[in-house]
Formats: C-alpha cells, sequence, structure tokens
C-alpha cells in the first residue's frame, strides 16, 4: 500500500506502471462476461424483426440488376412499429412508423458507430453506412427504445 502523504514523483510513476501493467493483465474470461452484461442494456428495447429484404427477393434482384441504382431496402417490424431501412452507397435512410421524433444508432459489437435524429416524420439519415455489421437502436420521445435485428453491409 502506498502513503497517501507521499511527496515523492518516483514513487507515484513506480506506482501508477504497476496500476497501468496490471490493467493489461485481466483475464479474458472477465473481458467477455464484461462484454456480455453490456449486452443487457437493452433488454427493455422492443425487439424488431427482419420481415422483408429486397436482397432475398428475386423479383427485386432483377429489377436492381436493370437499374444504375444500388439500393437495398429492408424493413423491420415489432408489436406496434414498423422501421424501414433503404441502404445506399453514401448512406442509411430510414423511417420509423408510427412517426415519432426521437434518435437513431447504429451499433456494431464494438459499440456505437453513428447516431442521428429522427425527425417529425419518423425519417433518419445515418452516414456514411457503416462497413461492419450492426443494429439500429430507435429511441423515441415517448421512451420507447426498438432494437432492430443484425444488418450486414
Amino acid at each position: 500500500m502506498i502513503d497517501p502523504d507521499w511527496h515523492d514523483d518516483e514513487k507515484l510513476i513506480k506506482a501508477l506502471r504497476e496500476a497501468l501493467s496490471a490493467a493489461g493483465e485481466v483475464p479474458a474470461a472477465f473481458v467477455e462476461a464484461g462484454k456480455a452484461a453490456f449486452s443487457w442494456r437493452t433488454i427493455d428495447a422492443e425487439l424488431a424483426a427482419l420481415t422483408y429484404d429486397s436482397a432475398l427477393d428475386p423479383l427485386d434482384a432483377l429489377a436492381i440488376r436493370s437499374e444504375s441504382a444500388v439500393l437495398r431496402s429492408l424493413t423491420f417490424a415489432s408489436d406496434g412499429w414498423t422501421v424501414e431501412v433503404e441502404l445506399t452507397p453514401g448512406a442509411v435512410l430510414g423511417q420509423l412508423d408510427p412517426p415519432e421524433v426521437g434518435t437513431v444508432t447504429a451499433r456494431g459489437d464494438g459499440g456505437e458507430l453513428a447516431t442521428a435524429d429522427i425527425d417529425e416524420l419518423g425519417f433518419f439519415v445515418l452516414g456514411p453506412p457503416p462497413a461492419v455489421p450492426y443494429r439500429l437502436v430507435c429511441t423515441t420521445q415517448s421512451g420507447t427504445t426498438i432494437l432492430t435485428g443484425w444488418i450486414t453491409p
């Protein structure tokens, strides 16, 4: 234990080195347990399941081949809420139905990737689109949180 009444910088530097070296020795199981506990922060969120993906629709796939624009549409639904998402090369465009003001956050395995406001019509734009798999967390002004399934770029 270090004496709190010290006045020696060398002791301080030594104590800081010991503290930093101890931080690197966290067992991998503790890190994984911490990450697992962190994932429970959205346990109260409405889980919105994927109900439509244009990439899986053979008719849309044919239409995309004849179009010059690359666009992928996704629909997520939960009890009472729908999140429509369009993935473009430059942005993630979305709309919350029923419309409500709030915020939307793209979250990947490593945490928050981007955040944007949801306007009074339920529209939002996240850009540029994340380059890694992510989920959207929509938090409305009334306090509802909607969590979509994973979106892969």
